[in-house]
C-alpha cells in the first residue's frame, strides 16, 4: 500500500455476521455469544476437552469444534442445554422495547450477560 492509497472504512452494523453477508446473521451471532460463554466456563472449570465432552454428553471432536467457533452443527437449543449441563441458570425476559417498536435491529432487542460466580 502506498502513501497515496486511502483506507476506506465501513461502519459496522454491530453484527459481524450481518456485515459479512451471512444469512440468519442474528442466529449466528447468538450462537457465537453462547459458545463464547460455554468455552469460558469450560476454561474456568479447568476441564479438558475429554472431560467437557463427557459432561456435555458429546464426543471430544465436537468440543474441539465448539472451542474453535465452528458452530454449524450446534443448534441454539443444544447450546442452551450445554449451559444447563454446566450448571448455569438461563433467564429470558420479554418486555416492551423502550425505543421504536418497528426497529428490526436484533441488537436493539437482545442482550446477553454472563455473570461469573466468585470462586
Amino acid at each position: 500500500m502506498s502513501d497515496h492509497d486511502e483506507l476506506k472504512m465501513t461502519p459496522s452494523s454491530g453484527n459481524v455476521f450481518e456485515d459479512l453477508g451471512y444469512r440468519n446473521a442474528d442466529e449466528h451471532l447468538l450462537k457465537a455469544k453462547f459458545a463464547m460463554i460455554i468455552n469460558k466456563i469450560i476454561k474456568e472449570k479447568n476441564l479438558t476437552q475429554v472431560n467437557a465432552a463427557k459432561l456435555l454428553d458429546i464426543d471430544q471432536p465436537k468440543i474441539s469444534r465448539l472451542s474453535r467457533g465452528q458452530l454449524s452443527g450446534f443448534s441454539i437449543d443444544k447450546l442452551i442445554v450445554f449451559l444447563i449441563l454446566l450448571n448455569q441458570d438461563i433467564e429470558v425476559t420479554i418486555k416492551p422495547h423502550h425505543a421504536s417498536v418497528n426497529s428490526d435491529d436484533f441488537n436493539q432487542h437482545f442482550s446477553l450477560n454472563y455473570v461469573a460466580c466468585a470462586k
